[in-house]
């Protein structure tokens, strides 16, 4: 399900799946991007900052386009400890390995994965440089 930001509307709640994953999209061309992540934040309940959210920054292949910082970017994903995702969405085998990377986050986080918690995954995405 994908919505443009949060809140989620509270008319369908009793017709909404479990959610397992929330992934944010940045689009790194547009600082309204940015802005509409950093608005959503705030309507996601603390739990699912313990391995169920993550950042996917697209357009990071047009370094000369960009709009955000990547500093600005990254400092969101090390602020809510979760992993970050950069991507070019126009390029087919890139497109095709992000979301197969999205998929098996998504396994994880829903439970499919034995003896691999959504927390102990992104434990091991953290980049040795935080310790």
């Amino acid at each position: 399900h994908l919505a443009t930001s949060l809140p989620l509307p509270s008319e369908r709640d009793h017709l909404r799946p479990r959610i397992d994953l929330v992934v944010f999209m940045i689009d790194i061309k547009s600082k309204y991007s940015l802005k509409n992540v950093e608005t959503s934040l705030v309507h996601v309940d603390a739990s699912f900052f313990l391995g169920k959210v993550c950042f996917l920054v697209t357009g990071v292949g047009r370094v000369n386009a960009c709009s955000v910082e990547t500093n600005a970017i990254c400092k969101l994903g090390k602020a809510y400890c979760s992993p970050m995702l950069f991507c070019e969405l126009e390029l087919e085998g890139i497109r095709v390995a992000t979301a197969q990377r999205l998929v098996r986050m998504l396994q994880i986080c829903a439970g499919h994965i034995p003896g691999v918690s959504a927390l102990s995954f992104v434990s091991l995405m953290r980049n040795s440089d935080d310790d």
